[in-house]
C-alpha cells in the first residue's frame, strides 16, 4: 500500500510540473473556471508589485487576499520566484498527505466504533460494514481522488491561491480527525482570512473535541476550541492592521466577498442573478444568498449529525464550495476528494450515474459556450450560466445524496434492510 501511495504521488507531481512547463499554463491561469477575482495568481502579483513599490494595493478593485498573503508573496517573489511553480505542486502534494492522514484515522475510528456497537446491528447488513481492508483502501481513495482529479490539477497548474485553501482546510481535517485543538484553529483561522465561509466548520470541531474521551470536560474543551478560534481570528485580522497601518483592507476582502463586487462570470450562481438584479432588490437577495451559503444549514446539520462530526464538516465543505460567492473547480475537487471516506454508503446514492454525466458534459461544454459567447458572439450570457446552473444542480444532487446515504445506511444498521407492511415489502424513502 506504502508503494502504491509514493507512486500515486510521484505521477501526480510529474503531471502538474509538466503542465506547468507546457505552452497550456497560460491558457489554464486564465481560464474562469479556474481563476476569479479573490484567487487570481495575476492578482496577487499586482498587489506584491503595488505592495512592493508603497502603493496601498487595497486602494483600487485588483487585490483581495489578506495582508498576511501579500507579505508573504512578496517575500517569495522577491527572494524565490523561480521555484514558485514548484512551491504550489508541493503545496497541493501536501495537501493530498493530510487527506491521506486524515482517512486513516478516520477509517481505524469507524471500525473502531463498528466493533463496539456490532451487537446492536440487525442480521443481514453485512454488506453495510466496514471490512478489515477498508483501513487501506479508504486512505489510498481519498489521495487518488485528490492527486488526480481533473479540477484540483487544474487548479494547481492555474497556479490559484486555492491551493493554499486546499491544504489548510486539508490540516484542519487532519487535525481535526486527531482532536488537536491548536493547529486545527490554527489552519481554520488561516483559511477564514482569506475566505470566511469555512469558519462555520468552527462547529464540527467543537463537536469533535467535545465527544474525545478522556481528558476533562467535553463542554470545555469544546468552549476553548472556540474561544481560541475567536481570539486567533481577531488576532490575525489585527496583524492586517500592523502590516497595513489601516483598516481598509477588511473592505477589500471580507467586504468584497460579501458584496460580491465583481460580476466576472465563474462557475458559481452570484454572478449571472446580480447581473440582472434590480438594485434596490439587491441588498435583500444579496443577504438571503450569503446565508444559504453560510448558516442556513448548519444547526440542522449540526444537531442531526453530531455524532459524526467530520460528515457534517464534509457536508459543509461541499455545501460553502457551491453556494460562495466566488467559486472555482479548486474548491470543487476538495471535498470531491472527502467522498470516498463514506464509501459504505454507496449502496444508498442512487444519482451517481446522472451526477458523473453532469460533471462531464458541463465541464466540457462551459469552454465551449465560453468561446461561443466571448470569442465567437454566437451566444450570449445565457448559454454560459446554464452550464453553470446545471454544474451546480449536479454538485447539490451530490452532496443531498451523499447525506442521505449515511442517513439511510445509519436507519438500516439498527433496523435492518428490509420492511414489511400490509405482509408485503415496502420501500424506505426519506421525505
Amino acid at each position: 500500500m506504502s508503494r502504491k501511495i509514493a507512486l500515486s504521488f510521484l505521477i501526480a507531481g510529474s503531471i502538474r510540473h509538466l503542465l506547468m512547463c507546457s505552452t497550456f499554463a497560460p491558457y489554464i491561469r486564465d481560464r474562469v473556471e479556474v481563476s476569479t477575482p479573490l484567487n487570481s495568481w495575476k492578482r496577487v502579483l499586482e498587489g506584491a508589485y503595488l505592495y512592493d513599490n508603497g502603493v496601498d494595493p487595497y486602494s483600487g478593485d485588483m487585490y483581495h487576499e489578506n495582508p498576511v498573503i501579500l507579505v508573504t508573496t512578496n517575500f517569495l517573489i522577491k527572494h524565490c520566484a523561480a521555484v514558485i511553480p514548484f512551491l504550489f505542486v508541493v503545496i497541493d502534494l501536501l495537501a493530498a498527505g493530510f487527506i491521506y492522514g486524515m482517512a486513516k484515522i478516520v477509517a481505524r475510528d469507524l471500525l473502531s466504533r463498528q466493533k463496539r456497537e456490532m451487537a446492536n446491528y440487525a442480521k443481514g447488513t453485512e454488506e453495510l460494514q466496514l471490512k478489515p481492508e477498508d483501513l487501506g483502501q479508504i486512505p489510498l481513495y481519498c489521495t487518488v481522488a485528490y492527486l488526480f482529479n481533473p479540477y484540483t490539477i487544474l487548479n494547481c497548474v492555474g497556479q490559484t491561491t486555492t491551493v493554499w485553501s486546499n491544504f489548510l482546510l486539508a490540516a484542519f481535517f487532519f487535525f481535526t480527525a486527531r482532536r488537536e485543538i491548536i493547529p486545527a484553529v490554527l489552519a481554520l483561522v488561516l483559511e477564514t482570512q482569506r475566505n470566511f465561509y469555512p469558519a462555520v466548520l468552527i462547529v464540527p470541531l467543537a463537536i469533535s473535541v467535545y465527544r474525545k474521551e478522556g481528558e476533562g470536560c467535553g463542554r470545555c474543551r469544546a468552549i476553548r476550541a472556540v474561544l481560541l478560534f475567536v481570539v486567533c481570528l481577531g488576532l490575525a485580522t489585527f496583524s492586517g492592521y500592523w502590516i497595513m497601518k489601516k483598516w481598509s483592507f477588511l473592505d477589500a476582502t471580507y467586504g468584497f466577498i460579501l458584496n460580491h463586487r465583481d460580476l466576472q462570470p465563474n462557475i458559481g450562481l452570484f454572478w449571472y442573478f446580480f447581473t440582472e438584479m434590480f438594485d434596490h432588490f439587491r441588498d435583500l437577495f444579496l443577504w438571503t444568498f450569503q446565508i444559504n451559503a453560510t448558516v442556513l444549514y448548519l444547526v440542522p446539520l449540526a444537531l442531526k449529525l453530531r455524532h459524526e462530526p467530520l460528515m457534517l464538516a464534509t457536508v459543509l465543505t461541499g455545501l460553502g464550495a457551491i453556494f460562495r460567492s466566488y467559486p472555482c473547480v479548486g474548491d470543487v475537487a476538495f471535498y470531491m476528494a472527502l467522498l470516498p471516506m463514506w464509501k459504505f454508503g454507496q449502496k444508498f446514492m442512487s444519482h451517481n450515474f446522472v451526477v458523473g454525466c453532469f460533471f462531464i458534459i458541463t465541464s466540457v461544454l462551459g469552454p465551449v459556450v465560453w468561446h461561443l459567447w466571448i470569442y465567437s458572439a454566437s451566444a450570449n450570457a445565457n448559454f454560459y450560466f446554464g452550464v453553470t446552473l446545471a454544474f451546480a444542480t449536479a454538485q447539490i444532487f451530490l452532496v443531498t445524496d451523499l447525506l442521505f446515504a449515511f442517513i439511510k445506511r445509519e436507519f438500516c444498521l439498527k433496523n435492518g434492510m428490509t420492511f414489511k407492511k400490509n405482509g408485503k415489502e415496502a420501500r424506505m424513502t426519506l421525505e
